[in-house]
């Protein structure tokens, strides 16, 4: 059986490698260029074709490095793997568990799959507003084939995630500033209420309660 490294072919004086998962039957291609790793699939079984079309994908990206299209720097997932530990021990004891894990989920499921190899510099309000049409349109109901949409707060939620994310970036120093993540087209809202209390609150709650009960401004109101 072949090997993994003898799957793997440099080009480009080493700058570009041509390689072939063991489980695939197209050749890949990947680059490291404007400080960060490149990848691209050739869609060729042939080796010899491969080569051409990576060939070629690495000439573009070096022209679009060069034309300051190709941004470099730090990746969302970056950005999400510093968040999350920061979260979890900044907020313990003083955030429900289930909302801290919540955060977790919404990054694994939805958010790192469309922003994980994206670099937060390249985030924009309409880089989000894709994220939404994407999250409308992505999943269809196998039944009838219209799209299967999330509830608002769902979108919300993952809103406020992607805002958590986007502020340790900028905490960071790897943004200057967080993006405007409001969406240009507001649909009616409702008022959500916290579903929890702190152990603090309550605290208070219970002793103002007991208090109340036992000396009401009127007698009537004691039960």
């Amino acid at each position: 059986m072949r090997t993994r490294m003898a799957l793997t072919h440099d080009l480009a004086g080493g700058k570009l490698h041509v390689y072939r998962r063991e489980n695939s039957h197209f050749w890949q291609c990947s680059a490291y260029l404007a400080g960060r790793n490149h990848r691209n699939t050739t869609k060729e079984t042939d080796l010899g074709r491969a080569k051409e079309k990576a060939e070629e994908w690495y000439l573009s990206l070096r022209v679009k490095h060069r034309s300051g299209e190709l941004r470099g720097g730090k990746l969302f997932k970056d950005a999400a793997e510093k968040f999350l530990p920061e979260y979890e021990a900044l907020t313990a004891g003083e955030r429900n568990p289930d909302y801290v894990k919540g955060h977790g989920d919404r990054l694994r499921v939805h958010l790192l799959p469309f922003f994980g190899n994206m670099p937060v510099t390249d985030i924009t309000p309409q880089t989000v507003q894709d994220y939404r049409v994407h999250r409308q349109t992505s999943r269809k109901d196998p039944k009838t084939g219209e799209p299967k949409r999330p509830a608002r707060a769902t979108l919300h939620h993952e809103v406020v995630t992607l805002r958590h994310v986007l502020k340790t970036a900028q905490r960071q120093g790897w943004i200057k500033f967080v993006p405007d993540l409001s969406p240009p087209y507001r649909g009616s809202g409702k008022v959500s209420h916290r579903a929890w209390f702190t152990l603090e609150e309550y605290k208070r709650l219970y002793e103002a309660t007991r208090a109340r009960a036992e000396n009401p401004p009127k007698a009537r109101w004691k039960w």
